[in-house]
């Protein structure tokens, strides 16, 4: 049966035990009202020689602007501990935000390069809160491994440079997009889209696809030119666009016209209210 932990210290306390009987213990941070996608990460954990894998489930408030969906964000904690359970999770910690904020932040992590571009030009305080809030996870966690979702494509990037710079023992793992049948990326927010939206957001994974399919076999060879025919697929189904970048997978810095080096397409739509954003790498 899956355990569940609300407090940092009795977390730090089941993460030591493990490793005194020499388990190697995995960590999956998640904000809840898990899916598919989610449950991959833990499935991962397990895969990669994880003895003991923790799964977070804390809607952080710091990485939320005034004007996001802090209080919205779906929730539903019983039902993700059922398919914790499911899939081997050995812990839940479910802390509460006084436990993880015990008191007015003034100390904060912050990384200076790939949390300037993207999400970051609209999101100005969002990143922060992430590797802020990740850092507290692992310290609370203590993991010897982490799983994060390779859709949210910005945030494994900024948190393998952390952990690199930082120097924190940790091995960071980045998982592939999973994705509903129809090509969405399964996303906690898609429960937002009324059916109308959520027919148009195909728009999203079907353009990259597209992109995907022409670079590689060849019928166009821009890869900047590309992002501006994503962009008017996105513009021509309803989508307000935020942005559509062309960038080296591995820095995450936006890739020089004539580039014949791998790029991964990252982009951040809205379709009503609901902003999703989707990657998709191009070999």
């Amino acid at each position: 049966m899956t355990q569940i932990i609300h407090s940092v210290s009795d977390l730090q306390k089941w993460s030591m035990e493990q490793k005194r009987q020499g388990k190697t213990v995995g960590l999956v941070p998640t904000m809840g009202f898990l899916h598919e996608g989610h449950l991959s990460l833990i499935d991962t954990a397990h895969a990669q020689g994880a003895d003991a894998v923790a799964v977070s489930i804390f809607v952080n408030p710091t990485q939320f602007g005034p004007n996001e969906d802090f209080d919205r964000y779906p929730r539903d904690f019983e039902h993700d501990r059922i398919l914790c359970e499911q899939h081997g999770a050995d812990v839940i910690f479910a802390p509460e935000v006084n436990d993880m904020y015990p008191a007015a932040v003034t100390c904060w992590v912050q990384e200076e390069e790939i949390s300037k571009g993207l999400c970051g030009k609209t999101r100005p305080i969002h990143f922060r809160g992430v590797t802020t809030v990740v850092t507290k996870l692992f310290n609370a966690a203590l993991p010897d491994l982490a799983v994060f979702g390779q859709k949210d494509a910005q945030q494994a990037a900024i948190i393998k440079r952390m952990v690199r710079d930082l120097n924190f023992p940790i091995r960071i793992i980045v998982s592939p997009i999973v994705r509903e049948a129809d090509g969405l990326a399964m996303s906690s927010r898609n429960k937002y889209l009324s059916a109308d939206e959520r027919q148009r957001a195909l728009t999203l994974s079907r353009s990259l696809r597209e992109a995907k399919e022409a670079l590689e076999n060849g019928t166009r060879t821009d890869a900047l030119a590309e992002c501006d025919v994503i962009r008017q697929k996105l513009t021509a189904s309803g989508g307000v666009v935020d942005y559509v970048e062309a960038l080296d997978p591995e820095t995450m810095l936006p890739v020089t016209s004539g580039s014949q080096r791998p790029v991964l397409f990252a982009l951040a739509c809205a379709y009503g209210t609901t902003r999703l954003i989707d990657n998709m790498k191009v070999d």
